[in-house]
Order: structure tokens, then C-alpha cells, then sequence
């Protein structure tokens, strides 16, 4: 502390074994190394590490055990990851838009990713690389991906390209095998 002669009572300013007991208590207890781990370990979500992302956690209402793979808990960087995701689904609205830039977000660099409403209360999850075991658990079982009340979904994901309809079943590829493909050198004038 800059000053601590400042800090001291007037009754107790003259007191020589005072005065040195709270200049050594100075010396030895910097509360600017404190308040900088503090800063860093918890209150900042960029840097804060273990508890002090589990904190985060729990002031938007996700917790790092409810999603373990194979008994193994989250590491830090991928709850970092779930908080951001909470945190901006917790201020977003429930439609496609939303859930587009959440996932945008959220997948920044990795592919192709989207959801699309398919009609008749459902919608469709669709990534063209292959998810990670946590991450297909914050997609079905975080509630972060919110949908409209009523409204089932499914998560369709593969490398792309690809070329078929077996993945999605009979109902999802309705129009499919009702009339025969065009050739390609059809023309349609």
C-alpha cells in the first residue's frame, strides 16, 4: 500500500511498535499481487482458470459436471467455451437467426454449420465435420441451443460432401423417390 502512515489513527500515530508492525504487515502482504491474481484467476472469463471458471459457470447457470465424457471432466478451455455459449444464449431469442450466429460463433473456422426449420414443429441441426463427444453434449443436453416450445430437433452430422438420404429417413426425404432425376443434358426452357 502506498502512504500506510496515512492509514494510521492519530491516537495510535506515535506509537513506535504500531507504526512498525503496520510497516512490516505492508512489507510483507501486497494486495496488488492479490487483486491481480484475483483479476486474472476469476473475474476475468479470458484468463480465469478452474474455480474461477466454475463461478462463471454458475452465474449463467451451466455446470462443468453436468457434462462429463467417458467420467472425464471438461477442460478449462472447453468450458470457457460452454460459459460464452450460455452466456449469449441466455440474451438471445429462440429462432433460427439466433441459433445460426450462436453456432457461427461457436464453431468459428471449423465448417459449415446451421440449423434449418424443416416445417411441421422440427428443425435440423446440420454440421459438416465431425463433433467432438462434448461438444454433441452441449448440443443435445445443455439447453443452450434453445428451440421453440413444441418444437422436436435432430443433429445431423457427417464430413461433407456427401450424397444420400439414407441418414435421414424416409420421412425427412419425402419428395425423394416420387419421380425420376432428370438427365443431365435436360434443358429447361
Amino acid at each position: 500500500m502506498r502512504d500506510v502512515e496515512q492509514t494510521i489513527i492519530s491516537q495510535y500515530g506515535t506509537s513506535r511498535t504500531i507504526s512498525k508492525l503496520i510497516q512490516n504487515m505492508n512489507d510483507y502482504i501486497d494486495p496488488c499481487a492479490d487483486i491481480d491474481n484475483f483479476y486474472d484467476f476469476i473475474f476475468n472469463v479470458d484468463t480465469a482458470q478452474g474455480f474461477g471458471l466454475d463461478i462463471w459457470g454458475r452465474i449463467v447457470n451451466v455446470e462443468r459436471a453436468d457434462y462429463p465424457v467417458n467420467g472425464v471432466l471438461m477442460t478449462d478451455e472447453q468450458f470457457r467455451e460452454l460459459v460464452y455459449l450460455k452466456a449469449l444464449s441466455n440474451i438471445s431469442a429462440s429462432n433460427s437467426p439466433s441459433i445460426n450466429q450462436l453456432l457461427r460463433n461457436w464453431m468459428t473456422g471449423r465448417g459449415r454449420c446451421y440449423v434449418t426449420d424443416l416445417g411441421g414443429m422440427s428443425m435440423v441441426y446440420v454440421f459438416e465435420f465431425q463433433l467432438a463427444p462434448f461438444e454433441i453434449q452441449i448440443i443435445t443436453q445443455s439447453g443452450i441451443f434453445l428451440r421453440p416450445a413444441g418444437v422436436g430437433d435432430i443433429v445431423i452430422t457427417t464430413p461433407f460432401p456427401v450424397f444420400g438420404f439414407s441418414e435421414m429417413g424416409t420421412f425427412y426425404a419425402a419428395p425423394f423417390d416420387q419421380a425420376p432425376f432428370m438427365p443431365e443434358t435436360y434443358a429447361v426452357s
